[in-house]
């Protein structure tokens, strides 16, 4: 009986946010060591399908770094990385969009349709809706460092995306553009997750990974930031307390801001629906960054 009632409790503790948030969008990134324990992935795809079976609209954009390097290992490709980002030629870039669409998209979207929800891969080899230009790097001395097939993300089709989610199926996207010549870019995945955010007016931004949101400390869990606004979180990035694999996704943040998106959440999606706590609860599990 008192399991019963304590069902009962968070269904009613619920409620409040899916009245608040139904028929809005939440764009959700899902990256890190996370998409290589399927447990979590699944676990994670489940949250999606509940927030869509109660009226919110989630869209998902997802990377795959990890799976990329271990297919160009097997093909004998040496992985680079200039400032953090790979160099992409054209063979790398094959590899790269294989993996993308038929390893981890094809996936997403095939366990989704299994949890009784409809769901559509964006992606270079269907309905693209990222598009780009070519991304060059800085020596500091002013000179333009070329690392290839590599591009930021500069439009989206946002008309698209809410017309699917106007149509109950959540989009699921890969992140690779297409330039304006029609070449096919490479984009980090989340900046190409903050960029879709802001082009569909997206009410939450969350970025699902395997880290544990902010810290003052990495090491130290008793250091965890819940929540922080954007003069904070500037301030931490000056100071190096945002670094490393950390910046892309606090970036991603502060664009998802910019464009208009209320609030941004940073999660460990290795943490039982740490999603679901995150969007329903006042507790949450992670780093909230907000205006």
């Amino acid at each position: 009986m008192e399991e019963a009632i304590a069902k009962a409790q968070v269904l009613t503790e619920a409620l409040e946010y899916i009245q608040r948030f139904r028929n809005r969008i939440v764009v959700i990134k899902c990256g890190g060591s996370m998409m290589d324990n399927a447990q979590a992935v699944a676990a994670m795809l489940s949250d999606v399908v509940f927030m869509s079976t109660v009226g919110i609209r989630p869209v998902i954009v997802h990377g795959g770094g990890k799976a990329i390097n271990a297919a160009m290992a097997e093909a004998q490709l040496e992985v680079q990385f200039v400032q953090g980002r790979r160099y992409t030629d054209q063979r790398s870039l094959a590899i790269v969009e294989d993996v993308l669409v038929h390893t981890i998209n094809d996936s997403i979207c095939s366990t989704i349709t299994s949890m009784g929800a409809e769901a559509m891969g964006l992606h270079s080899l269907s309905s693209c809706v990222l598009f780009g230009e070519k991304l060059f790097l800085s020596d500091g001395d002013r000179q333009r460092i070329d690392i290839g097939l590599v591009g930021t993300v500069t439009n989206v089709n946002a008309p698209l995306i809410k017309l699917l989610c106007a149509a109950d199926t959540i989009p699921v996207i890969a992140p690779i553009a297409i330039s304006a010549a029609g070449s096919k870019l490479n984009c980090n995945a989340d900046t190409a997750a903050g960029e879709v955010a802001a082009a569909i007016g997206a009410e939450k931004f969350v970025v699902v990974s395997d880290t544990h949101g902010i810290r003052l400390d990495p090491k130290d869990p008793a250091t965890a930031v819940t929540t922080a606004d954007e003069a904070q979180i500037r301030e931490m990035i000056r100071t190096g307390v945002i670094a490393g694999g950390m910046l892309p996704k606090v970036e991603a943040c502060l664009r998802a801001l910019a464009g208009g998106v209320q609030r941004t959440h940073i999660i460990d999606g290795n943490y039982p629906h740490a999603l679901l706590l995150e969007i329903f609860t006042e507790r949450g599990v992670g780093t909230l960054i907000q205006k």
